[in-house]
């Protein structure tokens, strides 16, 4: 396995492969995402757009099998600016961790600590003094939640990040179930880089 930071061109030629990722990997709970290449070039123009974008990459050989991306989180001050709104914190003080997806077989071998390691590296070089990221919220009693999910909470606490009260964003998607998009709550989750994790 070799896990790799990229920006620029290599990032950019990357991206085909982190869409096809994020099809396969958020069609499963709790995102249920009911993945099209459209959306994805919508979604992933960002970071063609943004200098200050990086992919992690995971790579088994010349394949992608994992990804994770972040970008400075005024890149999405359109999407998330409202959500941060009354909390005092300034969007050029925060670098947003995006999505982070590694196929199953890969899992459990300390790729996702690297994930967050090389992307919260990248905020700190870019002067960032928090990193956060948002997870999407879904009812414990719903239908197509597996009997042996377990959640990301303890990993993520064990990183730094907690919670943060009443600070959650809004996004649409078509979920496996329906027959259209429909609105989405994610919670947003944050650490500073000051403190150890």
């Amino acid at each position: 396995m070799r896990v790799a930071a990229l920006t620029g061109a290599a990032l950019e030629r990357a991206l085909d492969a982190v869409a096809a990722l994020r099809i396969a990997v958020f069609r499963d709970w709790p995102y249920l995402y009911d993945g099209d290449p459209d959306y994805e070039r919508r979604y992933l123009q960002s970071y063609r757009d943004s200098a200050e974008a990086v992919l992690i990459g995971a790579f088994d050989g010349d394949r992608l099998v994992g990804a994770a991306t972040g970008t400075p989180m005024e890149d999405h001050a359109d999407d998330f600016a409202a959500a941060f709104d009354g909390t005092g914190i300034d969007l050029k003080d925060v670098f947003y961790c995006a999505e982070s997806v590694l196929l199953p077989g890969w899992r459990g071998q300390g790729i996702g600590h690297r994930f967050f390691d090389l992307r919260e590296a990248h905020a700190r070089a870019l002067g960032r003094r928090r990193t956060a990221f948002c997870a999407v919220i879904r009812p414990a009693d719903h239908p197509l939640r597996p009997a042996d999910y377990a959640s990301l909470d303890p990993f993520w606490r064990k990183r730094g990040y907690a919670p943060m009260p009443g600070v959650v964003a809004a996004f649409r998607w078509k979920d496996v179930d329906q027959a259209g998009e429909t609105v989405h709550d994610l919670q947003f989750w944050m650490r500073d880089l000051e403190d150890p994790a």
